[in-house]
């Protein structure tokens, strides 16, 4: 049995599974009683002020039979006394010191309050802290949470501000409204962050009654944007995790938050560059006890593959992770159907037909009866086919050999650039 601890910027905790900060870790209560289903950490759901929520606050997107697909919120931060919240969390950490507890916080940008909260909070023995500077609704409007964390300027002075009261390791959670996250985690590296998180939420509306007009959800009929997550944002998520792994500018451990609902999201994460991860929406839809399948699964993962610890599967698909022009431009795949386990349902012809390069043959054998084959010379690798095929293994995305010299972009523009005597290479093309 593999080593599942992990070390996140000196907060240790027995596994990487953390709850995320969100109603699941509202109170002592609960936090309790996820440490006993096995969870290994919990970030205690964001303290600050003023104390407002409102009812209703939750609206899913169940899309094609799958419940829970995306999750939307307009809840703000926690609605209980902080001394309450302080008292809560060091019982918490008396009853289970060897879990990692720890505590979301977001105050108004200024310094005097930033050092006031820092000290209340460490003074109660937590693991750490994580600035959230990523809700996108409520506290925004008042300055805090994505307000503060679309602007680099604010997160670099804030974890700043932060570190200079703290004396546990500080995690920056980032906001995914923004067209380039790199920005602001670099900004609180800056600003000493010992790690980053990502991702919170993302703006959002998740539907509208047609019968009564009113947004889902409404409080009395008004509708405002919310906060997005569950497994419709992942690829979003793991996009963005990825891109900080690979910025060497970055360079600080990254816990990994949007979309996790499994032991593969989680490795998915890890592989990524995240040393750990965070799940809320999986736990609201299933309960705490989804980590004893995360555990096992991810034993069984690691177990497979002859690995000693979880750590040893941290960001090794991150070299791997590059920009589009990087990649090699003569490289080809080609489909292939097995006819024999074919079900003739006519999907792969349809969306090649009609969405895509025109490359799947009806045709008729020899008994009159017809299957479909892919003309490989027309075929450019796009892979709908196999997306769109209803049973798993019958198409195949196979290498086929180039006729030319791998080449990227990046290596073809270089190489007309100095053909054309190190002119603009671009403006050339245009031409």
């Amino acid at each position: 049995m593999a080593d599942l601890r992990i070390n996140l910027a000196g907060i240790v905790s027995p596994n990487p599974f953390w709850l995320a900060s969100a109603p699941p870790t509202n109170t002592g209560y609960q936090v309790q009683r996820a440490f006993e289903a096995g969870w290994g950490g919990a970030v205690w759901k964001t303290l600050g002020d003023p104390i407002i929520n409102t009812s209703s606050r939750f609206a899913a997107v169940h899309f094609n039979g799958q419940r829970v697909a995306g999750f939307n919120n307009i809840e703000l931060i926690t609605d209980r006394p902080l001394e309450v919240n302080l008292k809560e969390i060091y019982e918490t950490k008396k009853k289970f010191p060897n879990h990692a507890i720890i505590v979301s916080l977001m105050v108004e940008p200024k310094q005097e309050k930033w050092h006031e909260i820092v000290k209340k909070v460490e003074a109660v023995g937590v693991d750490g802290l994580e600035l959230n500077f990523g809700c996108p609704h409520g506290m925004a409007e008042r300055g805090m949470g994505a307000a503060s964390g679309q602007q680099p300027d604010l997160v670099e002075a804030q974890t700043m501000w932060a570190k200079e009261a703290a004396t546990t390791p500080v995690i920056v959670k980032l906001t995914p409204n923004i067209t380039d996250i790199t920005s602001t985690a670099k900004a609180a590296v800056r600003g000493g962050a010992d790690a980053i998180s990502l991702i919170n939420t993302i703006n959002s509306l998740a539907g509208v009654d047609i019968d009564t007009w009113h947004t889902i959800p409404h409080v009395g009929g008004k509708g405002s944007h919310g906060g997005y997550c569950g497994p419709a944002v992942k690829p979003i998520a793991l996009h963005m995790v990825a891109d900080c792994a690979r910025n060497l500018d970055v360079g600080v451990p990254i816990s990994g938050i949007g979309g996790i609902s499994n032991w593969r999201d989680a490795v998915e994460f890890m592989l990524m560059g995240a040393t750990g991860v965070q799940v809320c929406t999986a736990a609201m839809h299933h309960g705490f006890r989804i980590v004893e399948d995360m555990i096992d699964g991810l034993n069984n993962y690691l177990d497979e593959k002859g690995l000693a610890s979880v750590s040893d599967i941290v960001g090794k698909s991150v070299p791997r992770y590059s920009d589009w022009g990087n990649l090699d431009l003569n490289y080809a795949v080609v489909a292939q159907i097995d006819t024999e386990t074919c079900i003739s349902c006519n999907k792969c012809h349809i969306a090649c037909e009609d969405t895509s390069h025109q490359c799947i043959d009806r045709l008729t054998d020899e008994n009159g009866a017809t299957y479909l084959k892919v003309r490989e010379e027309d075929c450019v690798g796009c892979n709908l086919c196999a997306i769109v095929c209803p049973v798993e293994g019958v198409i195949s995305m196979v290498e086929v050999a180039g006729t030319d010299a791998p080449l990227t972009w990046n290596e073809r523009q270089a190489a007309i650039a100095k053909l054309t005597d190190g002119k603009d290479s671009n403006k050339k093309e245009a031409v």
